[in-house]
């Protein structure tokens, strides 16, 4: 029988000052210096289109692209979509998808224990966000190993920064055509401040509210929850229970009123040749 570890509290892990003046700029930015700027200088349609346009391509860039393609490989897809994913997915700003990709495996792998690095039985904080403000102590290269097997996910790691830069220069870069200077930055403003904040929001939801609040209709071996209006700021993350159960579905919503977009993208995506080998389960009862 393994032995059970007790789980490890925040207070036991060093802080890491890099993350935590990374989340308070961000932080910060978002809730005080968007507001401030709007008051003085206000939001052009254009704006609020860019950020709308961001945060689905980037949501997706991680829910279809980092999650189900490359952690858990529910499908295929050719290089130009892999590399589609990983620019995109970067543009997100929740790391390259070698050190995401590496953490979220160790998540199922050792979920809800201590080696699991957003274990929601530390509480709600924790799994949301304050697992990132300290240093992970069992963080090793273990997990790394079948990532840096793929060439494209090397490469992302490689430039992931100058992938970053990018997502922040194409919507200054257009809010500049549009109001010169002012557009520029109304435009970081909304489509890459703000819209990194809700998205970097969304993602933790689906750490802490998904293990938290929901029903376990598939399995109760884990603190999974299906939370259906999660999913709606999720593009369908929020069928946490079903996904932990079936973590290799392509789909984390499977009956067809169920609310993921991820899915219906992969699988209209698949019509045309741009994904195959979709990989279904099938539950009791059947989906």
């Amino acid at each position: 029988m393994t032995p059970i570890v007790p789980p490890q509290t925040n207070t036991r892990r060093m802080l890491d000052y890099q993350n935590i003046c990374l989340f308070a700029i961000i932080m910060s930015s978002a809730l005080v210096g968007v507001p401030l700027f709007g008051h003085f200088y206000g939001y052009s349609w254009l704006d609020w289109t860019l950020f709308g346009v961001m945060y689905v391509v980037t949501g997706l860039g991680i829910t279809v692209g980092y999650h189900r393609l490359l952690t858990h490989q529910s499908f295929s897809v050719p290089a130009g979509v892999r590399i589609y994913f990983l620019v995109t997915g970067g543009w997100a700003f929740e790391n390259s998808a070698l050190a995401w990709c590496s953490d979220h495996l160790r998540h199922h792998t050792k979920v809800d224990t201590a080696e699991d690095p957003y274990n929601a039985k530390l509480g709600f904080w924790h799994s949301h966000v304050t697992w990132l403000l300290h240093r992970d102590p069992y963080r090793t290269e273990k997990y790394r190993t079948p990532f840096l097997k793929d060439k494209w996910i090397v490469w992302q790691h490689r430039y992931y920064f100058l992938i970053v830069l990018m997502g922040w220069a194409i919507p200054a870069g257009i809010g500049y055509l549009h109001r010169g200077t002012i557009g520029a930055f109304s435009a970081f403003f909304l489509a890459v401040i703000f819209r990194t904040f809700m998205v970097l929001n969304s993602t933790f939801c689906i750490n802490s509210l998904c293990h938290l609040w929901g029903k376990q209709s598939y399995g109760t071996s884990h603190t999974g929850r299906d939370s259906w209006w999660v999913s709606l700021i999720t593009f369908g993350e929020g069928y946490h229970n079903y996904h932990h159960t079936f973590p290799r579905d392509y789909r984390n919503g499977t009956k067809w009123y169920n609310f993921d977009p991820s899915k219906w993208l992969i699988f209209s995506l698949s019509k045309v040749g741009a994904t195959g080998g979709l990989i279904r389960m099938t539950p009791p009862g059947g989906s």
